[in-house]
C-alpha cells in the first residue's frame, strides 16, 4: 500500500464516531412523541375496556410490589451473608432423610426461583447430594414466608389456599428429591455444575448484597409487569363465555393454568396476585398455577440448562411439571 493510501485509510478510521442508538434514546424519543401527541393519545385510549385493563394491571402491580421488594432484599442478604455450607451442616447423612429436611429448610431461606438455581449449584459444589440440592431448589422459592404471606393477602377470602399451596409445593419438592435418589444419574449433570466455585472472598458483602438484590428486582419486576399485563388483558378481553366453559371443565382448566404458569414465568413472590385475577376459574386450577410456576417455567428451564446442562434440564423439567400438577391436585382436593 502506498503512503497516500495509508493516509486515506487512516483518515477513514479516525473519522467521526458513528452514532449508536441505545434503549435510553429510544425511550426518550417515545416520551417526546407521547408529549407531542398527548391529546390524540388520550382520545385514542379513552376506551372503557382499556381503562378496565389498566385498573386491573395497576392493582396487581401495586399489591405485589412490596412483597417483591422485600423478597429480593432478603434474597440479596442471603447471597451476601449466609454461607451455602450452613444448610449442609444441618442435613442427615442419609440422603433419603435429608430430602425432607432440605424441603423444610426452604421455609427459612426465602428467595426467587432465579436465586435458588445458583444456590443449589453451590450446594452440589460443596459436596451436598444432588437430590438434596434439587429439593431445596424447588422448595425455597415456593414455601418461604414471603410467598405464603403474599398468597394470604391475595386470597384473603380463602385462607386454605395458603395451606394448600404450602403442602402442594413442599410435596412436589420432596417427591422430586426422592425420585432423583431412586432414578437420578450423576452423568446427567454437567461437569461444570460440580466444578469448584471461584473465590469471591475479596469482594465486599454489601456490594454482593446490592448487586444480588438489584439483579433479582430487575429480573423479577420485569416478569411481574408481563404477568400483570397478561392477567389484565385476559380478564378484560377474553369473553366471559370462554371463562365459564373453562371453569366448567376442571381437567381442562388445570391443564391450561399449568401451561400458563410455565409460559408466564412469574416470580413466586408476586404470582398469587396474578392468580387471584382469574376469578372466573375454580380454586383448583389456580392452585395448580401457583404450585407449578415456582417449580418449572421457561426461565427456570433455561437457568437449569445453563447451570446443570441440557441433559439434566430436559429430563428434570418435564418430570417436575407432571409431579407438580399431581401434587397440587392432591393438595387441592384434600384442603380446598
Amino acid at each position: 500500500m502506498t503512503i497516500t493510501g495509508e493516509i486515506r485509510s487512516s483518515k477513514r478510521r479516525s473519522g467521526p464516531p458513528r452514532l449508536k442508538i441505545t434503549s435510553l434514546e429510544v425511550l426518550c424519543g417515545i416520551l417526546v412523541l407521547a408529549l407531542l401527541f398527548q391529546s390524540r393519545l388520550v382520545d385514542l385510549l379513552d376506551v372503557p375496556k382499556l381503562r378496565t385493563a389498566s385498573t386491573v394491571f395497576v392493582a396487581i402491580c401495586v399489591q405485589a410490589m412490596p412483597f417483591l421488594v422485600l423478597g429480593v432484599l432478603i434474597s440479596g442478604a442471603i447471597a451476601a451473608f449466609v454461607p451455602a455450607s450452613a444448610l449442609r451442616k444441618l442435613l442427615p447423612s442419609k440422603t433419603a432423610l435429608a430430602v425432607p429436611v432440605a424441603g423444610v429448610a426452604g421455609i427459612a431461606l426465602p428467595g426467587c426461583e432465579c436465586a435458588s438455581v445458583p444456590v443449589a449449584k453451590r450446594l452440589m459444589q460443596q459436596g451436598v447430594a444432588p437430590a438434596v440440592a434439587l429439593t431445596f431448589l424447588l422448595a425455597a422459592p415456593a414455601v418461604n414466608p414471603i410467598v405464603l404471606v403474599s398468597t394470604a393477602v391475595a386470597f384473603n377470602d380463602t385462607p386454605m389456599m395458603v395451606a394448600a399451596r404450602f403442602v402442594g409445593s413442599l410435596l412436589t419438592a420432596m417427591v422430586m428429591g426422592w425420585l432423583w435418589v431412586r432414578f437420578g444419574k450423576m452423568e446427567w449433570i454437567a461437569e461444570r455444575a460440580l466444578a469448584k466455585l471461584a473465590d469471591h472472598s475479596g469482594r465486599s458483602k454489601w456490594a454482593v448484597f446490592a448487586e444480588s438484590a438489584r439483579h433479582d428486582l430487575v429480573d423479577a419486576g420485569g416478569f411481574l409487569v408481563l404477568g400483570g399485563l397478561f392477567a389484565a388483558a385476559f380478564k378484560t378481553f377474553v369473553p366471559t363465555a370462554w371463562m365459564q366453559t373453562l371453569g366448567g371443565q376442571i381437567v381442562l382448566g388445570v391443564i391450561v393454568m399449568a401451561l400458563l404458569a410455565v409460559i408466564l414465568a412469574l416470580c413466586s413472590e408476586a404470582d398469587a396476585f396474578v392468580a387471584v385475577a382469574f376469578s372466573a376459574l375454580p380454586l383448583l386450577p389456580r392452585l395448580v398455577f401457583l404450585v407449578v410456576g415456582p417449580a418449572v417455567d421457561v426461565k427456570l428451564i433455561a437457568l437449569q440448562a445453563g447451570a446443570f446442562g441440557k441433559s439434566f434440564a430436559f429430563r428434570f423439567a418435564p418430570a417436575t411439571f407432571v409431579v407438580a400438577i399431581l401434587c397440587a391436585v392432591v393438595s387441592g382436593v384434600v384442603l380446598l
